[in-house]
């Protein structure tokens, strides 16, 4: 997907958030200028774990450029002075104010620059008692409510991806994008800034509505739907493990028909989602005993035949060889690994290159001579 191609953006960026915004300006063709401090992005030093080089850095950073840059010198600050100046998009997620004092604040840079899109992303926003209180994935998972609802009921737990950073990274995307649309009717640019916390507490209206205004606050349901009976986690005759989603109660006569047992579509606390909800363990232990008579591949092969959900739970190994997983190749010094693709394609670009991941300050110097 090339439809940015002639498109400069520069990104003062680090670590998951930025970055995953920035290379999906990148894959979609624009010239991305990643804006690293002297020793690099901290990202790369994550793990090793991918021919040497980062997981997370390997995954969030193809397809850009490379200079590293100490804003903290003149030198170095004319050299992104000019690389601003015929930017399309700044990307940043330094602290709040960071920018400011660098001499770099979106606002003044946009009203310099009017076509600028300027796109900060911080923690909490810069406004609010809790504006500068120092954010990472994991702590705003806690602090927006989501692990309150994540985990079992014997303990909340992590969500096992960065899942803040990606929301507030393709939200960010989204948004730069919009930017581009409307700059293309108006010619103007604008700022738009964007806090982890709210974006990931945006993903959370349904529980929050619930609780507001339902009086009825989620409850950690590990593999189990709080409000749905029966979906969640069961285990098979041979040890496997599936879950399954009954969606209406259609469905779960369908599924009380294909196990023989046809009078549980219709009986006392069973016949609705409210009753099975309400009489969750009893339904859970018919369903179990009916699962656990046969195989995983066997009650699949029946759950597809009544065309009722489910899934396996998978392991890494499992995705790995999954036959719906679709991968793509990133080149790097030591020779192309194959990372999992994007899940939007194009059918006449499926299967186009991606960038390489730069080293830190790989262009370098052929940018501060472009720029003068």
């Amino acid at each position: 997907m090339q439809d940015l191609k002639g498109l400069t953006v520069v990104s003062v960026e680090h670590a998951v958030a930025a970055p995953f915004a920035s290379r999906k300006l990148a894959d979609a063709g624009a010239r991305v200028i990643k804006v690293e401090r002297p020793e690099g992005d901290f990202a790369r030093g994550y793990d090793s774990l991918v021919a040497g080089q980062s997981s997370y850095f390997v995954w969030l950073n193809r397809g850009k450029e490379s200079i590293a840059l100490d804003l903290k010198a003149d030198e170095d600050k004319a050299v992104l002075r000019r690389i601003v100046a015929t930017a399309d998009i700044l990307i940043q997620n330094l602290g709040p104010g960071v920018m400011e004092r660098l001499g770099f604040g979106p606002d003044d840079l946009c009203a310099e620059f009017p076509a600028l899109i300027c796109c900060s992303i911080s923690g909490y926003g810069r406004h609010g008692p809790r504006a500068r209180q120092k954010a990472y994935d994991l702590l705003i998972q806690a602090e927006c409510g989501l692990s309150a609802i994540t985990g079992t009921p014997e303990g909340p737990a992590r969500v096992g991806v960065s899942v803040v950073d990606i929301t507030a990274g393709m939200t960010a995307y989204t948004a730069i994008l919009e930017a581009l649309i409307g700059r293309g009717v108006t010619g103007k640019g604008r700022h738009i800034e964007l806090s982890m916390y709210q974006a990931m507490a945006e993903w959370l209206n349904v529980p929050y509505l619930q609780h507001r205004y339902g009086g009825k606050t989620p409850a950690r349901q590990g593999l189990m739907h709080p409000t749905i009976a029966p979906y969640g986690l069961f285990v098979c005759g041979d040890g496997q493990e599936l879950l399954i989603s009954i969606q209406n109660d259609r469905e779960w006569a369908a599924l009380m028909q294909i196990f023989d047992v046809p009078d549980y579509a219709t009986a006392k606390g069973f016949a609705t989602n409210d009753d099975r909800v309400a009489n969750r363990p009893a339904v859970d232990a018919l369903v179990q005993s009916l699962l656990g008579r046969q195989s995983r591949e066997d009650t699949a092969a029946l759950l597809d035949a009544a065309r009722i959900a489910y899934g396996r739970l998978s392991s890494m190994q499992d995705l790995v060889e999954h036959p719906q997983s679709r991968f793509a190749d990133t080149p790097l010094p030591g020779g192309p690994v194959a990372v999992l693709a994007p899940g939007a394609t194009i059918a006449s670009e499926e299967g186009a290159p991606y960038g390489p991941v730069p080293s830190l300050d790989q262009h370098g110097a052929a940018i501060r001579r472009e720029f003068g």
